[in-house]
This record gives structure tokens, C-alpha cells and sequence, in this order.
């Protein structure tokens, strides 16, 4: 099987479409990727890449095509729609030339934006190929969340581009339930819109770190509650803060951030302003695979999202990986997430952008025992296995694509 990788996200950015790529190569697919240059999440091109260069690479064998785009800068609305946009672009103009030869599955990495989808339109019309675009992220709605468009105008326009892509996708996948009947709504056919959740790659599982680790040496002594991933505008790093404050006269609880994002420099200024730089720490961003050695050290793992109907309907994918990583998880988030967490008995949830709550549950996970925690996190190890495993989910997948590929020979 011929796959097509359109995303404008791809390695060195760790994104779970990397994962996705090996497996296919692994599986016997023949794979290529059409990609932008990496700049996620710091803004900025990193080490070797330009705006033009390189266009074509290696990368387990996988051959990559990327393309030029504006990158993220700081996190400014207008600059973030240059690089949306300017990808959308790009990808559509060279993506033909790039990506030469025949594709009989067209597949689409889709955490946002869903401007993404506008190449693989072009690509489907050209190389005849079914469009297979799985959605992280829903649009409009996820703009209007965080407030990254408050123009009704904007939004009525990016909703007609969101129903004209899934439109022209021959199947939908959606990372929650909560996001079928939204994607249906957004003028999908429901007979190709499938449940198809994240899964956690195989570095992230139970491991034990050497006493002599340098990942020891970064955490601070007493109880780590540790953050990983994006620094955002959907994360709410408001309640975050607001609940170290609470705390801060807990000089033995301290809070890690292993991650990045445009939010970073207003989350040092807060530290700064609310005196805790003695409680939250923020390491930077780490290689996905090292990120279990420093799961393993924490005593806890948090996620957090925004008060938002929109954000209730999304599992965030640091679940799975946490999960994976038998760990106790603290989750300050409502709907999809907190169901997950709560069914899997893998640890305690709170109401999103609820600092009292959030910190008073730090406070009861602080007071437990070690065997208690470890207790969560085993039963957050055995639902991920159940209900998250990747081998389980890939082979359902390369069953839709198979019926895809069957449908095309038939001339369907």
C-alpha cells in the first residue's frame, strides 16, 4: 500500500504522526510524508532548517518532502495564521511536484490547523487517492475557545472551510466520541466518521531510573507534580499558578513543566511576580522518548485544560502517554478527559480552572502513601492496555484503509 502523510507537523517536532509513519514503514507500506519545516513549539526554525532548506530528507527510511512556511514566531495571532496559511499554500503548490507517482490512501494529521486538509484536497484531485484525515482538534470552535479569533466573521468563514474539507474525506477519524456528532454537524457523512483514539508510543511504559541518572540531578527533593507538554492558551496555566500560590507555603511540593510553548515567557513573568520560583520549575522541552524517565521520577502527572464545552469533548494525548507510564494522574479538566481518568481509577479529578480544587487535591495525593499512588497508577496502566494499545488500534485502522482501497478498485 502506497500512503500519502500530509502534515504540517513531522519530525524533529514530537508529534504522535511520527509513530504513526514508523508503523506504517514497519507494516510493509510504502511511505511518504509532506511536511513544512519544524518550528513547533518554539517558533523558530530549528538547527539545519530554513525557510527553503532542506527540501527532501530521510528519516527512518521514510523519504520527506517539506515545504517552505512562515514560522510561529511567538505566538501572535496574526503570525500564527502566516504560518497556517503559508503552509496550506505551499503544501498545495509544491505538494504535486514534490510527492511524484501514485498514492492509493491519502492520510491527514490534523491537531490543528485544519487548514491542513486544503493540500490533501489538491493531492486527492490530482493523484486520485481516498482522503483519510484524522481530526485532534475541532474547528471553529477550538478558535473560539481560546479566544485566538473573536471575530464572528472569521469564524463563519473558517466553518464554511471546515465543512468544505470534510465534505471531500472519504473517512473521518476522531481522536473522542465527544467529537463525532460536531464532526457530523460540520456536514461529515456519519457513515465514514469512526472513533479512532490517540495511543502512546512504545518508549512511553513503567521504567526504572539509575541512581545515578542525570534526570535526578534536575528534580528538586520533596513531592513532584509534573506538567508535560505544550504551555498554551487551552491548558490554562492560570490555574496552574494560582494553585502553586496556595501552596507556596509548601516548600516541599513543587511543580515541573517539562515543554515549550508560546505562553512560556508570560508563565517565568508570573513565577517571577507570584514568588515561586522556589516551587515551579520549568525544565524545557525533552525528547519524547526520555520523557518516562521523568515521569518515573515525579509522584504525580498533570493535566489541565480550560473551562470550555468545547474542551470537555477532547481527551488530551498526554493521557494515553501518562497512563502508559503507570503513573497517578491529576487531572484539572471536565467531560471526555475526566471520564477516562476517573473510569481507569489511575488517579483524581477536578473541575477545570478550579486553583482551590486543584490544590487541594495536590494535597490529598501528597498525604497518601506511596503504595496507594502506585496503586493508581497500575490501574491506569491496565485500562490503557484495554482500551489505548497500539497494536489493537493500528490493526484497526489498516482494516478501514483496506476497505478503502477496495471500494477504489471497485470504482466507488
Amino acid at each position: 500500500m502506497r500512503v500519502l502523510i500530509v502534515t504540517q507537523y513531522f519530525w524533529p517536532e514530537s508529534f504522535r504522526v511520527n509513530d504513526l509513519a514508523v508503523e506504517f514503514k514497519g507494516r510493509g507500506y510504502d511511505v511518504t510524508v509532506l511536511t513544512g519545516m519544524p518550528n513547533y513549539p518554539s517558533g523558530h526554525f530549528f538547527a539545519g532548517y530554513g525557510l527553503f532548506s532542506p527540501s527532501k530528507e530521510e528519516w527512518e527510511d521514510i523519504p520527506v518532502h517539506r515545504v517552505p512556511l512562515i514560522p510561529r514566531g511567538s505566538g501572535q495571532r496574526w503570525r500564527l495564521a502566516l504560518n497556517f496559511l503559508s503552509f496550506a499554500l505551499s503544501a498545495s503548490a509544491l505538494g504535486p511536484f514534490r510527492c511524484r507517482g501514485c498514492f492509493d490512501v491519502i492520510f491527514v494529521y490534523e491537531p490543528s490547523p485544519i487548514t491542513v486538509g486544503l493540500p490533501a484536497i489538491v493531492l486527492k484531485k490530482l493523484k486520485h487517492a481516498p482522503i483519510i484525515f484524522w481530526v485532534q482538534d475541532l474547528w471553529p470552535e477550538s478558535l473560539s475557545a481560546t479566544r485566538a479569533v473573536k471575530s464572528k466573521r472569521v469564524l463563519s468563514w473558517v466553518e464554511r472551510m471546515v465543512r468544505f474539507i470534510y465534505r471531500r474525506c472519504d473517512l473521518i477519524l476522531a481522536q473522542s466520541k465527544g467529537f463525532v456528532p460536531h464532526v457530523v454537524a460540520m456536514g461529515a457523512d456519519v457513515a465514514c466518521v469512526k472513533y479512532f483514539p490517540n495511543w502512546a508510543e512504545n518508549c512511553y511504559r513503567p521504567v526504572t531510573v539509575e541512581a545515578d541518572a542525570p534526570e535526578r540531578k534536575e528534580m528538586p527533593k520533596g513531592f513532584c507534580v509534573m506538567f508535560a507538554g505544550n504551555i498554551g492558551a487551552a491548558q490554562s496555566f492560570e490555574t496552574i499558578l494560582e494553585a502553586a500560590t496556595l501552596l507556596r507555603d509548601r516548600h516541599d511540593i513543587h511543580w515541573l513543566v517539562v515543554g515549550d510553548g508560546h505562553r512560556r515567557t508570560w508563565v517565568e513573568g508570573e513565577i517571577v511576580a507570584r514568588g515561586l520560583k522556589e516551587n515551579v520549575h520549568l525544565l524545557g522541552s525533552r525528547p519524547a522518548e526520555s520523557m518516562p524517565r521523568y515521569f518515573a521520577l515525579a509522584d504525580v502527572l498533570l493535566v489541565t485544560l480550560k473551562r470550555d464545552p468545547i474542551f470537555g469533548l477532547t481527551i488530551p494525548s498526554k493521557v494515553q502517554s501518562y497512563l502508559a507510564c503507570a503513573k497517578p494522574i491529576l487531572a484539572a479538566l471536565d467531560g471526555e478527559g475526566a471520564r477516562v481518568v476517573r473510569e481507569s481509577g489511575a488517579g483524581i479529578v477536578c473541575p477545570a480552572e478550579d486553583a482551590k480544587a486543584l490544590a487541594d487535591s495536590v494535597l490529598r495525593l501528597y498525604h497518601m502513601s506511596p503504595e496507594e499512588r502506585d496503586g493508581m497508577g497500575r490501574n491506569g496502566r491496565v485500562y490503557f492496555e484495554a482500551n489505548f494499545e497500539r497494536e489493537h488500534l493500528l490493526d484497526q485502522l489498516e482494516l478501514w484503509m483496506q476497505g478503502l482501497l477496495r471500494e477504489k478498485s471497485c470504482g466507488f
